[in-house]
């Protein structure tokens, strides 16, 4: 494939959205819709990108910043009009364009790398248009051909005739282009219809009345499927868990109820995981083979490593590691921690900026004090170390290997290998109190009652 830029609107108001952010910034799976877009042009290793923006142009500049060049279109007359403010930035490029909209975050580097390669096929077509089969062709823009390669026509749905409107074969607006043709073109298409605006499709007409014929290759619907609402956000959403839902239990992870899974851009299981129901994958989570995560559990960027159990009601946040064998069981929280090979923490625990030996096990209400307000520190807890229910181990402190905390311990110095700590108050007993003050009080509730 010859070198190639690519050129992304994302000018747009995207006033259906009535958001304070960006519509392109919105995200699907834990990514914005433009990140999806910009990692799939990515993996064909384009030689230049840029993204037009416009409203809230700074957002999708800190956002795309270092990966991609940004123009302004100011104000906005259309999508030829939006190109047409790349063409500076791509000043001495000679290669093939490729122009995407930001709000379109599912196109294939595959279908993107056959529009460019028809471009240089025997026919030399000027342009490659993006098209595709609508169940419900709606207001779209048909796309006519007479021999299933080439365009004959492209019209406009309120343009169109009754036998054009009858038509499935819709235009996406995406396109390939000819480098040395696009601004030529944009620049004689002019913006005499209902919008006063300048339309990028219409430089394939334009290279048409020269006796230039371009073509055209075709997507599923769902890849090319734009988002303007909240709706449609929601509705895309749904549309990547499920095949990727699929896809999973495809390559061998058990998810018991599928529908209640939900997944990042990113994350990765295993052979033979299972997933119980109503689990939160958020990004940067991967999960080695034969781990089980159980119901109702909320993993961010954690690793699980194999034979894992994880919940239920489990939270991992980032920096969470669990090494082979190791457990959490439910309402345990675990932030910037290894729990090493075998060990456990059963319930009711928070282990933050810790590091847990192998085989050790940690019991119910422990709690690593790691934050003063100001300044984070670690607990360092020893292979096969015991550390009973409801301690406190307040960081920096380490606790050796073998060691045992016993249960109710407030555990500020280190413990050393093989000792016990036990910190707690002097038990005093007072033998007959209780009923001494039961009598008391019973007297004094009977006296107040005979005075009311």
């Amino acid at each position: 494939m010859s070198d190639f830029a690519a050129i992304v609107l994302a000018a747009g108001k995207g006033t259906r959205m009535k958001s304070d952010l960006h519509k392109v910034l919105h995200p699907i799976a834990g990514r914005a819709l433009l990140d999806h877009l910009l990692a799939s042009v990515a993996e064909l290793e384009p030689a230049r990108t840029v993204v037009v923006v416009g409203d809230k142009a700074e957002q999708i500049e800190a956002a795309v910043q270092g990966r991609a060049d940004c123009c302004l279109q100011e104000p906005q007359l259309g999508t030829g009009h939006a190109v047409q403010q790349a063409e500076a930035a791509l000043a001495g490029f000679d290669g093939d364009v490729l122009i995407l909209y930001g709000d379109v975050p599912f196109v294939r580097p595959e279908t993107m790398r056959r529009m460019l390669d028809r471009l240089h096929e025997a026919d030399a077509p000027p342009c490659v248009v993006l098209a595709f089969r609508a169940a419900d062709p709606g207001a779209y823009g048909r796309v006519i051909s007479e021999d299933g390669r080439t365009i004959a026509k492209m019209v406009e749905f309120n343009d169109a005739t009754a036998a054009e409107r009858a038509i499935d074969l819709c235009n996406s607006g995406m396109m390939a282009v000819r480098a040395q043709d696009l601004f030529a073109l944009l620049r004689r298409i002019g913006n005499d219809n209902a919008a006063g605006e300048y339309y990028l499709p219409d430089i394939v007409m334009t290279a048409l009345g020269d006796g230039r014929v371009s073509a055209w290759v075709e997507a599923d619907e769902a890849e090319v499927q734009g988002i303007n609402s909240r709706a449609e956000l929601a509705r895309a959403e749904a549309q990547w868990q499920a095949a990727r839902r699929a896809e999973v239990m495809a390559d061998g992870a058990t998810l018991v109820a599928p529908e209640t899974v939900f997944f990042a851009f990113d994350t990765r299981l295993g052979r033979d995981v299972t997933v119980e129901p109503n689990v939160v994958f958020g990004p940067g989570v991967s999960v080695a083979d034969g781990a089980t995560i159980h119901a109702f559990s909320h993993l961010v960027g954690a690793t699980i490593g194999a034979d894992c159990s994880v919940g239920p009601f489990a939270r991992l946040r980032p920096g969470a590691v669990m090494e082979k064998g190791s457990k959490v069981g439910n309402f345990v929280e675990m932030k910037k921690a290894v729990l090493g090979e075998g060990a456990k923490a059963s319930h009711l625990t928070y282990l933050g900026d810790a590091i847990v030996g192998e085989h050790a096990n940690i019991g119910a209400g422990t709690i690593t004090c790691n934050y003063d307000g100001y300044f984070k520190y670690k607990t360092e807890i020893g292979p096969r170390a015991f550390i009973g229910s409801n301690s406190a181990l307040i960081a920096p402190v380490k606790i050796g290997a073998d060691a045992i905390v016993a249960a109710g311990s407030a555990v500020s110095r280190d413990v050393g290998d093989g000792d016990l700590r036990m910190v707690r108050g002097e038990q005093i007993v007072k033998p007959g109190w209780a009923d001494r003050f039961h009598d008391a009080m019973k007297k004094k509730k009977a006296a107040a009652k005979d005075k009311g």
